[in-house]
C-alpha cells in the first residue's frame, strides 16, 4: 500500500510542533527578561517594562486595539496585582470613545478597567503611602474617570474623581522619577482651572472646591511633558493640539496635528483633526488625498472611522471638487456629508448646513426647485433664525412658495 500521501501531513505536524516550541521558548525568554514585581521599586521606570509597553502603547494610539490589548493582557498575566495593565486596558477603551465622544458603547468597560487599576493601586498605597507609583495610577485613573464623567455632564461624579486625582498627584509630584509624568496632571489642572470659568461660567461654583489654576503655566508644563515624558507624552501632545488654537497659536496646532497624524496614521481622531487643519490653512492639494483616505477607511470599516470623521472628510471633498468645477463629484460628497450627519443626528453641525446649501444651489441651477426646497426646509429647521443660511432658506422658500 502506497503511504507517500501521508508524508506532507507528517511534515506539517513536525512544522507545527517546531513552531509551537519556538513560541513557548520565546515566551519563556520574554518572561525571564521582565523583572518580578517585588524586585524593583517601580515597574514604570524599569527599562525592560518601558520597552515592553512601547509597542503596545504605539498600537493603541494607532488604533490597533486588538494587538495592543493582547500585549496588555500578557502584562496582566505577568503582573496580576499591579495597576499598570488594567490602566492600559482602560486607556485602550478610552481611545475607542474619542472619535465619537457621544458613543457610550465603551463606557462600562473603560470604567471597569479604571476601577480595577484604582483597586490595585490602593492595595499598593496601603502597604506604603509613600509609593509614588501607586499615587501615579490613582491620580491617572481618577483623572481619566473625571474626563469621561465631565463629557457625560455628570458633574458630581466628575468633581469627586477630579478631587481624588489632584489629591494623589500632589502627594508625589516632586518626589520621584515619575515627576515628569505627574506634571501632565498638574499641567491640565493649571490650564483648565483657569480656562473653564472663562468658557463655562455655570461651572464656576464647582471650582470653589479646588485650588487656583494658572493657564500660562499649565501650557508651559504641557509642552515640557510633550517633549520629555514617556507614558503621558502623546496625551500631552493631543491636548496641545486642541489648546493651541485657543491661545492664538494655530501654526503650532497645525504642526502638532501633522506630527500626530504622520506618527499614528490609522488614528481616526488624529486623521480628521489633521484634515481639519489642512482645510483651515487652505492646503487643498494635501487635503484631497488625506480626506479620500478617511472616506476609504470608513467604507472599509476600519476601526475608529465612523460618521463624524466622514462628515468632515466628505464636506472637505465637496468643497474641493466645487472649486475644481467637478459638479458631480462635489454633489456626491455633499450628499455623503448629509448622510453621515443624519446618521449621528448631529443636526446642529455647520458642515451639514453648508453642504445642504450647496446642494440646494446645484438643484436650483438644474431647475429642480422641489429638491432645492427640500434642502432649504431642512436648513430652516436646523439653524437659528439669525443664521445667514436660515435667512437664505426663508427667502428662497418664500420666493418659490408656489413652485414645485
Amino acid at each position: 500500500m502506497n503511504l507517500h500521501f501521508l508524508e506532507p501531513i507528517q511534515v506539517m505536524r513536525k512544522n507545527i510542533f517546531l513552531y509551537l516550541l519556538l513560541i513557548l521558548t520565546f515566551n519563556d525568554l520574554h518572561a525571564q527578561r521582565l523583572p518580578e514585581m517585588d524586585s524593583v521599586d517601580m515597574l514604570l521606570t524599569n527599562m525592560a517594562i518601558q520597552i515592553e509597553c512601547t509597542a503596545g502603547v504605539n498600537d493603541l494610539y494607532n488604533f490597533k486595539f486588538s494587538r495592543a490589548e493582547s500585549q496588555f493582557g500578557w502584562l496582566r498575566r505577568k503582573y496580576p496585582e499591579h495597576p499598570l495593565p488594567y490602566f492600559l486596558m482602560g486607556l485602550s477603551n478610552w481611545w475607542k470613545i474619542v472619535p465619537n465622544i457621544d458613543n457610550e458603547k465603551y463606557d462600562a468597560k473603560f470604567l471597569a478597567y479604571m476601577d480595577s487599576s484604582i483597586a490595585k493601586a490602593e492595595a499598593l498605597y496601603e502597604k506604603n503611602n509613600k509609593n509614588p507609583e501607586a499615587a501615579f495610577f490613582l491620580a491617572a485613573a481618577y483623572g481619566f474617570k473625571g474626563r469621561l464623567f465631565s463629557e457625560r455632564k455628570q458633574w458630581t461624579k466628575a468633581t469627586f474623581a477630579g478631587k481624588n486625582a489632584i489629591k494623589y498627584m500632589e502627594k508625589a509630584i516632586d518626589k520621584s522619577e515619575l515627576s515628569i509624568e505627574f506634571l501632565f496632571g498638574d499641567a491640565l489642572y493649571n490650564y483648565f482651572a483657569e480656562w473653564i470659568p472663562q468658557n463655562y461660567k455655570f461651572l464656576k461654583p464647582v471650582l470653589w472646591f479646588f485650588r487656583k489654576g494658572d493657564r500660562k503655566k499649565g501650557l508651559q508644563q504641557l509642552e515640557k511633558v510633550a517633549s520629555d515624558a514617556f507614558y503621558t507624552k502623546t496625551e500631552a501632545q493631543y491636548f496641545l493640539m486642541r489648546i493651541y488654537p485657543d491661545e492664538e497659536m494655530s501654526h503650532k496646532a497645525f504642526e502638532m496635528s501633522k506630527y500626530l497624524y504622520k506618527t499614528f496614521p490609522d488614528n481616526a481622531y488624529f486623521h480628521r483633526y489633521y484634515a481639519r487643519m489642512l482645510y483651515q490653512n487652505g492646503e487643498m492639494h494635501e487635503l484631497e488625498p488625506v480626506s479620500l483616505d478617511i472616506i476609504s477607511k470608513i467604507d472599509s470599516n476600519r476601526v475608529g472611522y465612523e460618521e463624524i470623521s466622514g462628515r468632515y472628510a466628505a464636506f472637505f471633498l465637496g468643497h474641493i471638487y466645487r472649486i475644481k468645477g467637478d459638479k458631480e463629484k462635489a454633489k456626491h460628497y455633499y450628499q455623503r456629508t448629509v448622510q453621515f450627519t443624519e446618521k449621528t443626528k448631529s443636526f446642529d453641525a455647520g458642515y451639514y448646513h453648508y453642504a445642504m446649501a450647496e446642494l440646494a444651489h446645484y438643484a436650483d441651477k438644474e431647475k429642480n426647485i422641489s429638491l432645492a426646497k427640500q434642502y432649504y426646509e431642512k436648513i430652516k429647521e436646523h439653524t437659528d433664525k439669525n443664521h445667514i443660511l436660515h435667512k437664505e432658506a426663508k427667502e428662497y422658500l418664500k420666493k418659490n412658495k408656489k413652485n414645485s
